[in-house]
């Protein structure tokens, strides 16, 4: 996710796959993950703030997985620096299967798409199913 305690990832996008984790396992899914180029102590405080108890945080707080993936991009018009770009993806035994890149994927978006990485649509792809889009956020943003 771009960042922690930001408005889409805090009100919709980390809030959701936790509402929806007895879904996800019994669509046969062992973890969920959620990894931001934030460091240990944030991704800690953002879990809390959150109330993120099944969804397991990884920091990248140097962004090395997030540019190995491809997924690094610049959001210094913002304020960031250099940030994930929105995806979520399935990993079965160790191996990407499907990935769900948001568009307009760029340095300097000054968009911040939500349409595609969300719960309901990875889990709609698990079921074979058609997304109904991306839900109402769970929470309010504070921040």
């Amino acid at each position: 996710m771009p960042g922690a305690f930001t408005p889409t990832c805090s009100s919709n996008h980390l809030p959701r796959y936790e509402a929806l984790y007895e879904d996800f396992k019994s669509e046969g899914i062992n973890d969920i993950y959620c990894i931001s180029v934030n460091d240990a102590f944030v991704m800690f405080q953002w879990s809390k703030h959150v109330d993120a108890e099944n969804v397991k945080m990884l920091p990248d707080g140097n962004g090395e997985f997030t540019r190995k993936m491809g997924m690094l991009v610049d959001k210094s018009n913002i304020g960031f620096g250099l940030r994930s770009w929105r995806y979520s993806m399935l990993v079965d035994d160790g191996k990407i299967s499907k990935v769900f890149i948001e568009p307009d994927f760029g340095d300097n978006c000054p968009v911040d798409p939500f349409e595609v990485s969300d719960a309901d649509t990875m889990l709609a792809y698990l079921k074979g199913e058609e997304s109904s889009g991306v839900s109402k956020p769970l929470r309010g943003f504070v921040g």
